[in-house]
């Protein structure tokens, strides 16, 4: 029987703008996601490509940074990174450790725990305090907003948001009628309905707050004062003005000879095991035959003993010297 190697599987972000207003304000908003992003059976380095893009932003704003006219530019670059983290209830896996690493290097992190109506009001909050303890643990940066207000409402609202982390989110798109008669967005259960603005069941006020009310200008300033000018400034010592960036081109010859050499030392480690299981069965073996053989050993001089006990009570000079 052969096996035949499975190929490789890779997903790509895909962009969707949206036109937004919220109490008269208007937003264009370009969403980008990862469908597939952790469903593979190897998922070392699934990150890649998330960080790949977000960096590719911020070198398309460069190139038009280093051009003589800068007038009109496009500004695409990733203020804001929402990592949805699976209810588990057991924490961040090493997955989510890794990729949240990753990722919060490069752009303004959002842990978000996705269809947090699978758990119940103590579960989840104890889910929570497991992912922010792993946060601090693995020291994965993520964005806070500013407490600090002249504005004694907005320093609430926003130690309130802090106090969230990671926001608990239930998702919904159909209008249900609440107990009280009123229509609302939300999810119909057989015990009751969730619903997805009401802060009891949800966290989407909060993180809507932050994204597109008072932190949204935090969020675009971040990203320029800290998380492009990183990048911008390691571009800027690595390569010449004008030079476009180096991309690295992976030799598939040299995956394949690392494939092809990790399967050999595998073989060899599986080989070296099983000649040292049968070696040390022979140990074991050789052990009992020996200890059997010191047993007989053992068995014979007491019964010779025994028979010279009994020959020197037999024999005339012992009696002679016992009278």
């Amino acid at each position: 029987m052969t096996l035949k190697k499975v190929p490789e599987l890779i997903y790509y972000p895909q962009i969707t703008c949206i036109d937004l207003e919220e109490k008269g304000f208007k937003v264009k908003l370009n969403v980008v996601d990862t469908p597939g992003f952790g469903d593979f059976v190897n998922n070392r380095n699934c990150w890649v490509p998330v960080v790949d893009f977000i960096e590719g932003q911020y070198e398309q704003y460069l190139m038009q940074e280093m051009q003589p006219v800068r007038s009109g530019m496009v500004d695409l670059r990733v203020h804001v990174s929402l990592y949805f983290i699976r209810p588990n209830g057991h924490g961040l896996k090493a997955l989510d450790v890794e990729a949240m690493k990753a990722v919060g290097r490069v752009s303004n992190l959002i842990p978000v725990i996705s269809k947090a109506d699978t758990l119940g009001p103590s579960a989840l909050l104890e889910f929570k305090k497991k992912v922010m303890d792993a946060i601090s643990v693995h020291n994965i940066r993520i964005y806070t907003p500013q407490i600090e207000s002249e504005d004694e409402m907005t320093a609430m609202a926003s130690k309130d948001i802090v106090a969230a982390y990671p926001f608990a989110i239930v998702g919904g798109t159909q209008d249900v009628i609440a107990g009280d008669g009123r229509v609302v967005k939300g999810r119909v259960y057989p015990w009751g309905i969730v619903e997805v603005e009401s802060d009891k069941h949800s966290d989407f006020k909060k993180l809507r707050s932050l994204l597109i009310g008072g932190h949204m200008l935090d969020l675009i300033n971040t990203t320029q004062e800290v998380h492009y000018d990183v990048y911008r400034t390691l571009q800027l010592k690595t390569r010449k003005i004008g030079e476009p960036k180096q991309k690295t081109v992976e030799n598939k010859k040299f995956r394949e000879d690392e494939e092809r050499l990790r399967e050999e030392f595998t073989k060899k480690v599986k080989v070296e095991e099983e000649r040292f299981r049968k070696w040390e069965q022979r140990l074991i073996t050789e052990r009992d035959r020996l200890n059997e053989d010191l047993e007989k050993d053992h068995t014979l001089v007491k019964k010779l003993e025994s028979e010279i006990e009994n020959f020197q009570k037999n024999s005339p000079s012992y009696k002679y010297f016992k009278k």
